[in-house]
């Protein structure tokens, strides 16, 4: 079994293409939630997953975007953006977004999918050791998929209980062992690991073997479209900038 492991797309939907065309054949597309927020095609990226029947959690910026989040809690950019997705949403995306699970545990496939953590599925950021460390109690599968730093990025758990922390670059390869591994993609429509290229990964279930990714797309479709939008200028800047 092959999966293309998915996270913040945020409305992007050329980084979805290219990472969909990066991937190739794939059994199954797991996604970690953000499939909205920020980006100028909402509907667009919804629908395709729809129609890879993705097996998709929420994250936070999807409950802002059905009003099931406070806006106070996302600065102000972010927050303009989720009032534009939330005008944009056809009925059907808005209640597909509505009844995406928090968690999603996968026993059979030795994962565990997350948005945050698995302690704090929805507002906590895994970034550093103490708090991987904190969250091993809460899953019980050998590997644990999170979203929501943007960062590519594993958590190995050690003998001795000791955590150990690797930014992951395209082509990293991690193999599942005996210590439990959280594991980030980072994003596909917005990395902020200052490269702006899609990230990902693959990951093998019979093979314990997860490999990072990264798919080049036209950054600058997307920018125009943002700023057609009226989505806030800073927001389309950062996209070339990868932050």
């Amino acid at each position: 079994m092959r999966v293309a492991v998915l996270s913040d797309i945020h409305s992007n939907l050329a980084a979805l293409e290219a990472v969909l065309a990066d991937a190739g054949a794939v059994d199954a597309v797991w996604c970690l939630g953000d499939v909205v927020g920020y980006g100028p095609d909402p509907n667009e990226c919804i629908e395709r997953l729809r129609e890879l029947h993705a097996v998709c959690i929420v994250g936070n910026h999807d409950l802002a975007a059905v009003g099931r989040a406070p806006l106070v809690d996302f600065h102000a950019e972010a927050a303009a953006a989720a009032r534009w997705t939330r005008r944009q949403l056809t009925p059907e995306n808005r209640e597909w977004l509505m009844t995406r699970p928090e968690r999603v545990v996968l026993a059979d496939q030795h994962a565990t999918l997350v948005h945050g953590s698995p302690r704090d599925p929805i507002w906590e950021y895994v970034l550093n050791t103490q708090i991987a460390a904190g969250n091993l109690p809460y899953f019980d599968t050998l590997l644990c998929l999170i979203g929501h730093t943007h960062l590519p990025s594993s958590f190995q758990e050690l003998a001795g209980g000791r955590i150990e922390v690797t930014l992951r670059e395209a082509g990293s390869c991690v193999r599942l062992s005996e210590g439990r591994l959280i594991a980030n993609p980072g994003s596909v429509g917005q990395p902020r690991d200052g490269n702006p290229a899609a990230s990902y990964l693959l990951y093998e279930p019979e093979q314990g073997t997860l490999v990072w990714r990264r798919a080049p797309y036209p950054v600058e479709s997307t920018q125009r479209k943002m700023l057609a939008a009226g989505l806030p200028p800073r927001l389309a800047r950062r996209l070339a900038e990868g932050w």
